[in-house]
């Protein structure tokens, strides 16, 4: 009798490789499959980095992210897109032109502009290109608290982004289009983590949770890409956020540290603990 196997979730992530494994494109595999989904990926730049900081960026050429990406959707279905890093103005138009003809897949944008050691990965065309061309398209922006207030005042003076409050700058950014906003809020002054859920015109949800010792390289892929596998299996917004939220602080509370910069995130945590009751 032939065993018939179910298919798991397949989500396409468009991210730049990370030689480390802590962020990027290897954080989205990691993570997208240690929640049940068979992750699909389109390379859009290479980088020298390490747990310290970024040293180079190559970004792929357009026509190369084009052909990656059509191959991969003619040939299997995709119940979620996540982009992370994208290299460039011509990287970002080519793939909007991409999820364009795919509306009914949700589309998660995690919209990477600086390294957590500062380094530059996104310049002011690229977000202008992010926010003209896929917030309108996106089911969901993930911006921790930084990056949310350079976007909502791209263009715009540094005092404005430094004085607004985050009630204008949410208000801001789902004027762009994108139909949910989570802000994560790490980078905030506060005893707890709290992220924020935004979606028409209003605070939907908020999900706190305890905030960790240390510096984590690739939390916010993980979140991200958590967030796009939970919706691949089915569940709706502020559940899929709920799930990938434990998921990911249970990642950071089980991370390890293989270099002499951040800790990385452990997204195979729960296979450990296994192995360990097992033994």
């Amino acid at each position: 009798m032939e065993t018939i196997n179910l298919m798991p979730p397949c989500v396409l992530t468009f991210a730049a490789t990370d030689p480390s494994g802590g962020a990027g494109l290897q954080a989205d595999l990691l993570a997208l499959a240690s929640i049940g989904c068979h992750p699909l990926s389109v390379v859009t730049a290479v980088t020298a980095q390490d747990t310290v900081g970024v040293e180079n960026v190559v970004p792929m050429d357009a026509d190369l992210i084009n052909d990656q990406a059509r191959v991969i959707l003619e040939d299997m279905q995709v119940a979620a897109f996540k982009l992370g890093m994208l290299g460039s103005v011509e990287n970002i138009a080519v793939i909007a032109e991409i999820v364009a003809d795919y509306p009914d897949v949700p589309l998660l944008i995690d919209p990477i502009l600086s390294s957590g050691r500062g380094d530059e990965l996104a310049n002011e065309a690229m977000q202008e290109a992010m926010i003209d061309l896929l917030f309108p398209q996106a089911t969901l922006i993930t911006p921790n608290s930084l990056e949310a207030r350079r976007l909502a005042f791209s263009g715009d003076d540094t005092d404005a982004v430094e004085h607004a409050s985050m009630d204008d700058v949410v208000q801001r950014l789902l004027s762009m289009g994108p139909e949910f906003v989570l802000v994560t809020g790490t980078h905030e002054r506060s005893q707890q983590v709290v992220n924020n859920l935004y979606g028409s015109q209003k605070l939907l949800r908020s999900y706190p949770c305890e905030r960790l010792p240390g510096s984590y390289h690739g939390s916010g892929c993980t979140l991200a890409s958590a967030i796009a596998a939970c919706l691949a299996h089915g569940l709706g917004m502020e559940e899929a956020i709920a799930e990938a939220q434990e998921y990911t602080w249970h990642s950071l509370r089980h991370a390890f540290r293989p270099g002499m910069g951040q800790y990385i995130p452990d997204r195979l945590f729960w296979a450990r603990e296994e192995a360990d009751d097992e033994e």
